[in-house]
């Protein structure tokens, strides 16, 4: 789960740093997948019993999924 979260801001800021838009947007679509990542991860933790409660973090990760 760590590595998923470091990875949204991680590849939004090596995309930024690229050349053109369109690398950009390649990067975004990375980030866009591990966030993804995150949200499946959350929720096998709490169906394993890991977590009780990720509505409020769910809530979280499906406004940023909008920006």
């Amino acid at each position: 789960m760590r590595r998923s979260a470091v990875s949204i801001p991680s590849n939004i800021a090596e995309g930024s740093g690229r050349n053109s838009s369109k690398e950009f947007v390649q990067f975004l679509y990375i980030a866009l997948g591990s966030i993804n990542e995150l949200e499946t991860q959350l929720i096998i933790a709490q169906e394993v019993g890991y977590l009780q409660d990720i509505i409020a973090i769910r809530n979280k990760i499906l406004e940023i999924k909008k920006c």
